[in-house]
């Protein structure tokens, strides 16, 4: 199934996708019960397909990005989290942070949350998972390098674009993930190489975190993110899923 959450009237309302068509959903996160009508999928307004309370981020999850980055994969994963204001909707511009200079792009399988998941057993993952979507953990790297921790560097406003929509069908250990930097391929590899799978994730996470329905897991990115400029734009493809496009855009000086 192809879940989106749209904006109909100005309200956020979730919806299925058959074809070119949407309908609305009713208790996305339990019996998803079809609706009306609520027209075509071409110029639908599309939102960020999550409603998270925390975005649980991974670290180092693939052996080509920790290599160019001096380091190697951890044996545990590495979590950090980004606040539920970095949530940026396709299309929505990301906005320079205030004193940024190095600013990445870098593409992600995210993992959006269906149950509540606490101390879940490791082969009943997917009963916790509503579906899969593209991120981009926008990330300032001076800080990154010079802070303690990553919580400015990776959870500024606007840090987390996620969409277009989620799927729920889709093998999470086999998906082709590439970025385009302003048309040009920036990042080529395939969630066969992460290390520490979306399954293991969900279950690792889980063991130290409640998660709750909505909530959501980014699962690392692969070598070469993009370095981004002012007026930027960095689209993330996954296959099977579809394509996250974002402009990052420096705010007007009063």
């Amino acid at each position: 199934m192809r879940i989106a959450r749209v904006s109909v009237n100005g309200t956020p309302r979730w919806a299925t996708i058959e074809g070119d068509r949407l309908f609305g959903l009713q208790d996305v996160y339990g019996a998803q019960q079809r609706g009306e009508a609520l027209g075509p999928l071409a110029g639908a307004t599309l939102l960020a397909p999550a409603e998270p309370k925390k975005i649980v981020c991974i670290g180092l999850n693939y052996a080509a990005h920790a290599a160019e980055s001096g380091k190697t994969v951890p044996e545990a994963p590495l979590m950090f989290f980004k606040p539920p204001t970095a949530l940026t909707n396709p299309g929505d511009d990301i906005t320079w942070p205030v004193g940024g200079t190095r600013i990445d792009g870098e593409a992600e399988l995210a993992i959006v949350f269906r149950r509540r998941a606490k101390l879940i057993p490791a082969d009943r993952w997917r009963d916790y998972v509503l579906g899969f979507t593209c991120g981009n953990d926008v990330s300032e790297r001076d800080w990154q390098d010079g802070d303690d921790q990553w919580s400015r560097a990776k959870g500024f406003d606007t840090s987390c674009p996620l969409g277009p929509w989620l799927e729920t069908e889709v093998n999470p250990d086999h998906l082709q993930i590439r970025s385009w930097l302003d048309g040009k391929l920036q990042q080529d590899s395939d969630t066969s190489d992460l290390f520490h799978k979306a399954g293991k994730l969900v279950w690792f996470v889980s063991q130290y975190f409640t998660m709750e329905p909505g909530d959501v897991i980014m699962t690392g990115t692969p070598a070469h993110p993009g370095r981004l400029q002012d007026g930027s734009e960095y689209t993330v493809e996954i296959e099977g899923i579809g394509k996250l496009t974002n402009r990052i855009k420096k705010p007007a000086r009063s």
